[in-house]
């Protein structure tokens, strides 16, 4: 009994007691060891597998922000960006871009060619005949001036008068105005209304009574309006595949008019049939049922409003917000320069110059803020209840109106170009062969020859008209 009681003082102690007990030996033996000089560098000498310390890491690059290769921590101010015939019109605050192309800057062209030993043909002589009308040209959505610099020049000497292209805010090399609902200007500079006010007030700055209005996708919508505000300073329209009509299914109307035909012979009509209680009955039923249907309707239609406002808003707020910004930048940085692609029949002949032409404006401060402002003042614009949509108004145009499409365009289908053409009484409609939503900068030739034998044909005097038959 005694030996039982003496077992347990014989086990051996623990392994971690030993392992503690051996410590400062072992410590000691390493630093004998060591040999001599100076210590090492950092713990990564020692021990290969460890992690180095932070304050010995190279310090990381910030990494650059770039939006279809432009680089967005070297923005510039939109003036700073400028070409040598860039212009520039303040209009309530904002710099409006623009350039201008005279035909007297032709004449002394053509005068010196002349000096040269050129000869004047007849046709020169039915180039030059006089329709005295200035153009404005309103470019689309995405784009800017540069959109009309293959046809500019031409048109001043087609028209034997000035030719003005400006950029509208939110696009272009026009500043980007700061502007809110609360701001106390008079008008939101990025607005269909201040676009139109500017149009006209290009007018005047061209010293005209009357312009020939030439827009391009969205731009017809811009030149439309301005009709519509002041119809007597609008001389003509051109309207370039027109952005006003939305894609839609047509619905043939015989099919609609056999199905309404087909639902009225289930309809039982028969008045010499005799009295049935039940038909009767049934037939209350459906009325009632008619009466409730319509105060749900009014009721979900009234919801829809309440909804679709609420909707607005918080559309409105996100897109105001970092995030809003953060997803117009990647949209701009993965299909901007796609789009440019795809608004051409033959996006292998996109050159780098169009490229450049169309990204220019990303380097310019502010431009995602102001993009951003012009796309929700679209959507309050066409949440609107007062106003009457552009395109349930084409058949109040009575200027001469030009309607010009290519066979191929992408974005604006030629069938809804045409469907424009059809509303507007005594349009004009012109398709240009083998060319997409563009043509004046895929086909500028074909472009210049279908709108200036519109032109001739609507404002050339009676003089002029023998004077070509002739020749």
């Amino acid at each position: 009994m005694q030996m039982l009681l003496m077992l347990p003082s014989l086990r051996p102690p623990p392994a971690a007691a030993q392992l503690l007990a051996a410590a400062p030996a072992r410590k000691s033996l390493l630093l004998a060891r060591r040999p001599a000089g100076p210590p090492a560098a950092s713990a990564s000498a020692e021990f290969p597998g460890s992690v180095p310390d932070s304050a010995q890491m190279p310090p990381r690059q910030r990494r650059r922000r770039s939006v279809a290769g432009i680089d967005q921590d070297e923005l510039l101010e939109p003036d700073a960006l400028a070409d040598p015939d860039s212009s520039f019109y303040e209009i309530n605050g904002v710099r409006l871009h623009h350039k201008v192309c005279s035909h007297e800057d032709e004449d002394e062209d053509s005068s010196s060619d002349q000096s040269s030993g050129s000869i004047t043909t007849a046709s020169d002589a039915v180039r030059k005949s006089q329709i005295g009308l200035p153009i404005l040209l309103l470019h689309g959505f995405g784009a800017s001036v540069f959109s009309w610099s293959r046809v500019m020049r031409p048109l001043a000497r087609m028209v034997r008068a000035k030719v003005l292209a400006f950029d509208r805010p939110a696009f272009g090399l026009t500043s980007r105005a700061s502007w809110s609902a609360d701001d106390a200007k008079p008008l939101n500079p990025y607005s269909m209304a201040f676009s139109v006010m500017a149009t006209l007030a290009f007018i005047d700055y061209l010293g005209a009574e009357k312009a020939i209005l030439v827009g391009h996708s969205a731009g017809c919508l811009v030149a439309v309006n301005a009709y519509f505000e002041a119809p007597e300073r609008v001389a003509a329209l051109v309207l370039v595949a027109p952005a006003i009509f939305a894609p839609r299914k047509v619905v043939k109307e015989d099919q609609s008019g056999d199905q309404e035909a087909q639902q009225t012979q289930n309809v039982p009509s028969d008045e010499n049939s005799p009295p049935n209680l039940f038909a009767r009955i049934w037939g209350g039923f459906l009325q009632l049922w008619k009466h409730i249907a319509g105060l749900v309707f009014k009721i979900v239609t009234a919801i829809q409003g309440v909804v679709r406002s609420f909707c607005i808003k918080a559309l409105v707020a996100f897109l105001r917000s970092s995030l809003g910004a953060a997803l117009v930048r990647w949209v701009m940085d993965k299909f901007g320069v796609l789009g440019v692609r795809n608004a051409w029949y033959d996006p292998s002949k996109v050159t780098d110059h169009v490229i450049q032409g169309y990204t220019k404006p990303l380097k310019s401060k502010g431009w995602e803020t102001a993009l951003l402002e012009h796309t929700i003042s679209m959507i309050i614009d066409s949440a609107s209840a007062s106003r009457v949509p552009v395109s349930k108004r084409l058949s109040e145009i009575s200027c001469p109106v030009l309607v010009v499409t290519g066979d191929t365009d992408r974005i604006v289908p030629a069938w809804n170009a045409e469907r424009v053409a059809r509303a507007i009484p005594g349009a004009t409609f012109e398709v240009i062969k083998s060319c997409g939503h563009l043509p004046q900068e895929e086909r500028p030739e074909e472009f210049l020859s279908v709108v200036e034998n519109f032109l001739r044909t609507m404002f050339a005097n009676p003089n002029e008209q023998v004077f070509q038959a002739a020749v």
